[in-house]
């Protein structure tokens, strides 16, 4: 059964506040612990006042390393870019940011090459963030022939290149992502979410476990720390 604290909010700017400030505790501890911490953050509107806030905190930045939990392939100045928001948000601060992806036509070498490149982090994250599309999508696992393949990926196995099926309108191109056991790996899993039926999608999700069909619960089914989940109308 999977563990899961639900903390509930009156609006968007209540939960940006409470989230980053979990965060910046997260950081502080790892920082206090280690001198160093390592974080995977995701990109879409509702993580976005969230960024702007956790930057605003007052940290030692430059002790923390900041990767995005998946990433489009597309160029880095495309508006579609994840790492692209997040550099924007947090290397002013004096954080280092880590691009995954490379521009490699091929997306399952490409995906090779985000692993590559997360191999040289020190491992495991203090905190993977994870957002929630309305179908059930997290990170870029996506339903599509190469959801098993990263459901399944080997424990020391952190990225693998995915074509979703069908494709999101938004953004219609292939995707490196973090693995099932990348994103449950970390010392803290957080999720966010905004609206009554992504919380009635995600409630679902969770109560059908291993037999979801949709990816968010397939990936939380097989966690063992419990999950926080921040919820905003």
């Amino acid at each position: 059964m999977i563990e899961a604290e639900w903390w509930e909010y009156d609006n968007a700017e209540e939960m940006a506040e409470a989230v980053a400030g979990d965060i910046a505790f997260i950081i502080e501890s790892a920082l206090d612990a280690r001198g160093s911490s390592l974080i995977a953050l995701p990109g879409g509107d509702t993580a976005e006042p969230i960024l702007k806030a956790l930057a605003a905190k007052k940290l030692p930045w430059k002790q923390v390393t900041i990767i995005p939990t998946d990433e489009r392939l597309v160029p880095m100045d495309d508006e579609r870019s994840n790492v692209r928001a997040i550099a924007r948000t947090f290397l002013p601060a004096g954080a280092r940011v880590i691009p995954i992806a490379a521009d490699i036509p091929d997306y399952r070498l490409a995906g090779n090459s985000a692993d590559a490149r997360l191999q040289d982090l020190p491992w495991p994250p203090d905190l993977v963030w994870l957002g929630v599309g309305k179908d059930g999508h997290t990170a870029s696992l996506f339903t599509g022939p190469d959801l098993q393949d990263a459901l399944d990926a080997p424990k020391a196995r952190r990225a693998v290149g995915v074509m979703p099926d069908p494709m999101p309108e938004d953004a219609p191109v292939p995707r490196v992502t973090l693995t099932r056991s990348a994103i449950l790996s970390a010392r803290t899993v957080l999720i966010t979410l905004k609206g009554d039926d992504n919380r009635e999608m995600l409630e679902g999700a969770i109560e059908d476990g291993q037999s979801s069909k949709l990816p968010i619960g397939r990936v939380l089914a097989e966690a063992e720390q419990p999950i926080d989940i921040h919820w905003a109308p």
